[in-house]
């Protein structure tokens, strides 16, 4: 049995609350509207709240309200409208009005199912891999794009997630709707013990590609929606990612401070805290600098508060858009020897500056392995992959040439 809460026009609420009732659950609440719900929500003891997709019935604070009262919020859509409006507040958890109790039942049991060990439990526990690079555009989006897509294209099952409050972007980048953002969604169902392996699939979009397709957790479409990805939000959800795929890539924001030197409530939620939690949490962390006189002393000055908000010592530098205009003769030579000598860095991933490649994949929502795959870039970030993130074992079956391949089937 369950305990509910409603707030919706008493037509709805009457056949709910009949429904409710016949299928052995409780009311415990029945609210006129969302500040009366949000402000008696806490205190209401109820487990789910039913409420109707509009602005009377359903707002952000009530969200916000039903997420810290750990209370799973449905949406009740009667029309397109609604459902566009609840998808634009970031809910998940729609059923129609037309459907009835059948429909609230079928989401329960979902909930139910996806909660047992078999689904979310797996054999191996996944990596982690935070994308993250100082302001100024260094390209940590596009490289992290990259990174998912080279994983998947070794055969390996993959998450591509947007941790970044400041400037969501995975979602354009693959031209994708981000109308209910996937990873906040994840993290609202964090916040109320409810996300499991099968809840991920069901919020995820599927980005897919002859070579190899990954899932993607897009970014809030508003940074001002930076709350609802908390610290312990947000690390749940990673914990969680590692039941879920071999790999998650995380695109993090480029600010690592920490909020409490800047706010005189230690107790207010931080906006820095979704990348410090990913960074702090990743099992590899990529930093990308821009290969130029500004981005490179930009990225040496982050560095140092990368190292040291870091747990891991997994650290792999990539200077990306590396190029002679910019660095002078012999590029990698001189990257190279600046990094060595002002960061102490050695060994640094080098990616050619290909605006070609990365415009035309942007342009047709596509990853570089799609839309160039023999892009000096996409080769670059593919060595990345293969030497230090998921390097091939012996115990893999060796890969036999096109010849070897022609004398079997002769």
């Amino acid at each position: 049995m369950a305990t509910f809460a409603l707030a919706m026009p008493v037509n709805l609420e009457d056949k709910f609350a009949f429904d409710a009732a016949h299928h052995g659950h409780e009311i415990v609440l029945r609210a006129v509207s969302a500040p009366e719900l949000a402000s008696r929500a806490a205190g209401a003891q109820a487990n789910i709240a039913l409420v109707a997709s509009e602005a009377r019935y359903l707002t952000d604070r009530l969200i916000a309200a039903c997420d810290h009262a750990g209370v799973r919020l449905i949406a009740v859509v009667s029309t397109e409208r609604e459902q566009r409006y609840a998808s634009d507040l970031g809910l998940y958890d729609i059923v129609e009005a037309t459907a009835g109790w059948p429909a609230v039942d079928a989401l329960l049991a979902h909930a139910q199912r996806s909660s047992g060990p078999d689904s979310s439990e797996r054999g191996a526990r996944g990596q982690i891999i935070a994308v993250w690079g100082p302001g100024g555009a260094p390209g940590r989006t596009s490289v992290a794009i990259a990174i998912a897509a080279e994983l998947a294209a070794l055969g390996h099952s993959v998450a591509l997630a947007d941790v970044d409050t400041h400037g969501a972007s995975i979602a354009p980048a693959l031209g994708m709707l981000d109308e209910a953002p996937g990873f906040a969604a994840a993290c609202r169902l964090a916040g109320t013990d409810t996300l499991t392996a099968v809840e991920l699939a069901r919020i995820g979009q599927r980005y897919e590609s002859p070579v190899g397709g990954f899932w993607v957790l897009t970014g809030i479409g508003r940074p001002s929606r930076w709350p609802e990805l908390s610290a312990e939000r947000v690390g749940t959800t990673i914990a969680q990612c590692r039941h879920w795929v071999d790999y998650t890539v995380l695109d993090t924001s480029s600010s690592l401070e920490n909020d409490e030197e800047i706010t005189s409530d230690l107790f207010a939620p931080r906006r820095n805290a979704a990348a410090v939690t990913a960074v702090c949490a990743a099992d590899h962390v990529i930093a990308v600098g821009s290969a130029d006189p500004v981005g490179m002393s930009r990225f040496l000055r982050a560095h140092v508060d990368l190292l040291d908000t870091t747990t891991t010592r997994n650290v792999s530098v990539v200077m990306n858009k590396v190029r002679a205009s910019a660095s002078g003769m012999n590029p990698h030579g001189q990257i190279a020897q600046t990094l060595s000598r002002f960061g102490g860095i050695e060994h640094p991933i080098l990616i050619p500056h290909d605006l070609p490649g990365f415009d035309g994949a942007v342009l047709r929502g596509k990853t570089l392995v799609d839309a160039a795959p023999r892009s000096p870039a996409r080769l670059a970030v593919r060595q990345l992959v293969t030497s230090r993130l998921a390097p091939e074992t012996d115990d893999q079956p060796p890969r036999r040439s096109l010849f070897s391949r022609m004398l079997v089937r002769g």
